[in-house]
């Protein structure tokens, strides 16, 4: 079992137990606060199992003017898509279960991008999920223009240190239910 693979468990077992009530109202609430141009394009994502779930800073941004658009897989080891959507939009499940705006929705890039994440250090560093997709979106996004990079977790999903590799894109702001934290870049 490689170093990542043994914190992916510990991590999916300690955020397994972080679920809290006040934690979507408490984040929407940051909404004004992200450093978003007027009609910033902003992708979220559709939460699973006990993922942080973003969707009501989602609307709020919404509300807020910024359009929302969904991450789609279009290939294993391929950077993601994103399609617009907007609440009550159909969705589908993809292979791996998450849900995905349909085929039909108008692809976007994004201006800021919400990340979900299994573990966060106070470099801003993220540990996922292990396949990748984040970090080549990121990577291709960051070299056509700026993209802004928000980790969304439950507080007590910080650790100490994490391990990082060259592909590894860090994070500009973490938000948690305890508000928002900017990273120096």
């Amino acid at each position: 079992m490689t170093p990542k693979t043994s914190l992916r468990n510990e991590a999916r077992a300690r955020r397994a137990v972080l679920t809290r009530a006040d934690f979507a109202g408490r984040i929407a609430a940051v909404a004004k606060d992200l450093p978003l141009a007027p009609g910033a394009i902003v992708a979220g994502y559709y939460p699973v199992r006990d993922e942080a779930d973003p969707r009501a800073l989602m609307s709020a941004l919404a509300a807020l003017g910024h359009p929302i658009a969904l991450p789609v897989i279009v290939a294993e080891r391929a950077a993601l898509v994103f399609r617009r959507w907007r609440t009550g939009d159909p969705l589908a499940p993809n292979a791996y279960g998450i849900a995905e705006p349909l085929a039909g929705a108008q692809e976007v890039e994004p201006d800021a991008v919400l990340v979900p994440l299994l573990a966060f250090d106070a470099g801003g560093h993220r540990l996922g999920y292990g396949g990748g997709y984040y970090d080549r979106t990121l990577d291709r996004i960051r070299k056509a223009k700026p993209v802004l990079a928000v980790g969304i977790a439950y507080a007590g999903q910080e650790v100490a240190l994490l391990p990082r590799e060259a592909h590894d894109h860090a994070l500009d702001m973490m938000l948690t239910e305890n508000g928002l934290r900017r990273f120096a870049r």
